[in-house]
């Protein structure tokens, strides 16, 4: 089973565990990404995520593919990214991945956020406190549509 959403409710890890838990399956790896105070030196007050949502799920979907094509023991994918803004401490993206044993879905885990952050259409904006510039559109370092689309749209 494939799960995956774009919200602007607050994500609920321990739902997700749930959501992924199967009988055959010893092991469950999550993966929170949650928003931090700080970046660069500046602090933040929260981070503020826009998607192309059916894109991002289209995208999600082959993601998924290519982790049980990687990783034919996962049994349960559950992918949830936070849209809107996230407030500091909270969880912007969860991935929870069960298998029978904890090297599958640990590995497919690492796999997971790694290519959601280089291929999913989400986009961040950073908000800074007082006297540190309003905001900032961030791009993820690992993106690589974005500098495609750049190339092959530039004058």
């Amino acid at each position: 089973m494939n799960n995956l959403k774009l919200t602007f409710d607050k994500l609920d890890v321990g739902a997700l565990n749930d959501l992924v838990a199967h009988e055959s399956c010893g092991a469950i790896s999550l993966f929170v990404g949650t928003t931090r105070d700080n970046f660069e030196g500046k602090t933040v007050v929260l981070l503020e995520y826009e998607a192309y949502e059916a894109m991002a799920i289209k995208t999600m979907n082959l993601l998924c593919e290519e982790v049980r094509a990687r990783w034919p023991d996962v049994v349960n994918i559950a992918i949830h990214h936070r849209l809107g803004t996230v407030p500091v401490k909270e969880a912007s993206v969860v991935i929870a991945i069960s298998s029978p044993h904890r090297k599958s879905s640990l590995d497919a885990v690492h796999f997971t956020i790694d290519e959601l952050k280089k291929s999913v259409p989400v986009w961040k904006k950073e908000l800074y406190g007082e006297g540190e510039g309003s905001s900032e559109w961030k791009e993820n370092s690992e993106c690589t549509w974005s500098q495609k689309y750049k190339d092959n749209h530039m004058l």
